[in-house]
């Protein structure tokens, strides 16, 4: 049985991707896939991207990514886009869409937020005909490949598994490393199966939950003047979204 770390939704906050690393050294896994948003509302966006691109062994666009290629006057943006400079924004907007890959004779396939782009938002609580688009091939996702029957994505910042039982298909979201909104606990997803393997075996899906030092990271954010430190500051401390304190 092979294992597969599967990351998302880092956003900068370095802190908790290094204690992520670290349980994922320690189960001796060597794959991890990386699931985008590497840079913006945490401090450390440059430091993130150059540790991903040394440890992940494919990473994928999210909506932060992109929207650092954007000419938008936001200060905010703007310091973010300033700590990463143009080579490192460069390859965040060439970030490919997907991963796909075979486990246990599953075809799986991995993407920030849906399959028709990473700005369409996907919840546990959407409509059943929604959660059965994530498993579509689009032209977002290519067509070259066969349809999934497992999916795994990020963008939500909340960690769940879903069994779409009467389709024989599994949805899950790997919730976010480094701005969790469920609970205040760096999160990430195992998979375990027979790699590049199509016959059927043995498969599993598990989240992970650990605590890092979130007083530290709020500090090296305070001590780089990061704008709008307090609502991320919040966000950390009680997993509960800006917009919704």
């Amino acid at each position: 049985m092979d294992k597969v770390a599967v990351i998302s939704d880092i956003h900068g906050n370095l802190t908790a991707l290094e204690a992520v690393l670290a349980d994922i050294k320690r189960r001796g896994i060597e794959t991890i896939y990386c699931l985008g948003d590497l840079a913006g509302k945490g401090p450390q966006g440059a430091a993130v991207i150059d540790r991903c691109r040394q440890v992940c062994t494919a990473v994928v666009r999210g909506n932060w990514d992109e929207m650092m290629g954007s000419s938008e006057e936001h200060p905010a943006l703007r310091w973010h886009q300033a700590q990463l400079g143009r080579e490192r924004i460069d390859y965040l907007c060439g970030l490919d869409n997907v991963i796909d890959l075979w486990l246990s004779g599953r075809p799986i396939r991995l993407y920030h937020a849906s399959a028709e782009s990473v700005f369409v938002r996907v919840y546990p609580d959407s409509d059943p005909a929604t959660h059965l688009g994530m498993f579509a091939n689009t032209d977002f996702t290519g067509t070259a490949v066969p349809a999934p029957t497992v999916v795994g994505y990020g963008d939500i910042h909340s960690a769940y598994v879903l069994s779409l039982y009467q389709h024989q298909k599994t949805l899950f979201n790997v919730g976010s490393v480094g701005n969790p909104l469920d609970e205040p606990l760096a999160t990430y997803a195992i998979l375990e199966g027979v790699r590049d393997s199509r016959a059927a075996a043995p498969f599993a899906v598990q989240l992970v939950r650990l605590p890092y030092d979130i007083e530290g990271e709020i500090a090296i954010a305070t001590d780089m003047q990061m704008p709008e430190l307090e609502p991320y500051a919040k966000e950390l401390r009680t997993a509960v979204y800006r917009g919704r304190q």
